[in-house]
């Protein structure tokens, strides 16, 4: 018996009640309880070479990396792969997760970026996935117990709000899920609580960045500063259940040349959101 659909009405009205009680009753849970491992999306860096790139997020005080392909291309051989995993095992680094990755109906370049995941030791893939590659998606989750976790690229993207998302993973494999960019679902107008709280079981990884406004061309700014309400955030993370393994990555965009003195102070906003200061 297939399951009924639900409507983008009561999906937002679930979501705008929850994040009422996330935000009252819940926020010092994470204060008393802190389950979430900050990280960071390598875009974030991307005017560094990896190495220096890498240096930098150990500096910051974090120990997970999320890479995206500029950095670490899913065609790295055996020998690049394994070299990786030696650098981050000499900082302390983990991967969180990789991305963002395209997939097509092409089985098999589906199946080449697994097997280069299973390689590198990615759990959680994230991914703009066509239409027509969920079939394959379907397959290859399964057999290599990876996630694909869909990311939003904000208005005019297909995946633009929560509900297409939604619509995109029903019916599927519960591996394929979400990697919820919360600065472009800003971008698309939505709520970051009410978007966690829609994909709660489901919500496989964070981009965590602000906008200054509610709308397509907008620019980023430091966490709290636009349109995001940081502590309810980390406890609608809590609540939700948000993955141990899962890839809470701070993705922070702007002055890409010189981006450290920004990044730490997210950090210091997430951190102190989290209860970790």
């Amino acid at each position: 018996m297939s399951k009924p659909r639900v409507s983008r009405r009561s999906l937002l009205a679930a979501g705008c009640a929850g994040a009422i009680a996330t935000v009252t009753g819940l926020r010092t849970a994470t204060a008393a309880a802190p389950v979430l491992n900050l990280g960071i999306q390598l875009y974030s860096l991307r005017g560094y070479p990896v190495d220096e790139a890498l240096k930098h997020a150990k500096d910051l005080g974090l120990t997970r990396v999320e890479f995206y392909p500029g950095m670490y291309p899913v065609n790295s051989d055996s020998a690049a792969i394994a070299a990786m995993n030696t650098t981050l095992a000499n900082l302390g680094l983990s991967i969180s997760a990789h991305g963002v990755n395209r997939f097509t109906k092409d089985a098999a370049k589906n199946r080449e970026i697994f097997e280069f995941a299973k390689a590198a030791g990615i759990r959680t893939l994230s991914a703009d996935p066509d239409p027509d590659s969920f079939s394959s998606l379907d397959d290859l989750v399964k057999e290599f117990d990876i996630r694909v976790a869909i990311h939003n690229h904000g208005p005019r993207h297909r995946y633009n709000k929560v509900v297409d998302v939604l619509d995109a993973i029903e019916k599927h494999d519960e591996r394929i899920g979400a990697c919820a960019d919360l600065g472009h679902f800003i971008r698309s107008g939505e709520r970051p609580v009410e978007v966690i709280r829609l994909l709660k079981g489901r919500l496989y990884g964070i981009h965590l960045k602000d906008f200054a406004e509610m709308q397509d061309k907008t620019k980023g700014v430091i966490l709290g500063k636009g349109h995001m309400d940081v502590p309810a955030v980390m406890t609608a993370l809590v609540q939700v259940g948000f993955p141990v393994d899962g890839a809470l990555s701070l993705e922070y965009e702007e002055n890409p040349q010189n981006p450290l003195d920004e990044i730490r102070e997210c950090i210091r906003v997430a951190r102190e959101a989290m209860g970790q200061t």
